[in-house]
């Protein structure tokens, strides 16, 4: 469905007024689509559409995972929350899971930013250097 410029504009102006000090807030978010859904303004449909692109990029942006060869330690995984917060800002959801493939060393994804110091990922990368 193609979206017009003013589908466009309303529906990052509806995201932008369900945020709180920058942080999407699901009750506004659920005030917003109820209100919407019962006035039907014209063209509301593409609105929607591009708010809930809009919603599904934050929460992606808003996601952490933390890969390790091995579990982290409770003190290890508080230091990479800090340090994952301090960069991404408040609101992250970061989540730890083990992935014996990497060897050893870190995988952190937050949205579309894939931070790699895994050995696997260096000796693939010495691989492909040679």
């Amino acid at each position: 469905m193609k979206i017009s410029k003013q589908s466009r504009r309303d529906g990052k102006t509806l995201f932008n007024a369900c945020r709180v000090n920058g942080v999407l807030d699901d009750n506004r978010v659920r005030q917003a689509l109820t209100a919407v859904v019962q006035s039907k303004p014209r063209g509301h449909l593409a609105t929607l559409s591009h708010f809930h692109r809009l919603v599904k990029l934050d929460i992606a942006r808003r996601t952490a995972l933390v890969e390790s060869a091995v579990p982290l330690l409770a003190d290890f995984q508080n230091d990479v929350k800090a340090n994952l917060a301090r960069k991404y800002g408040a609101g992250l959801s970061v989540s730890f899971a083990v992935n014996p493939a990497l060897i050893g060393g870190l995988r952190i994804k937050v949205g579309s930013d894939v931070l790699d110091g895994s050995v696997a990922n260096r000796l693939q990368a010495l691989a492909d250097s040679i």
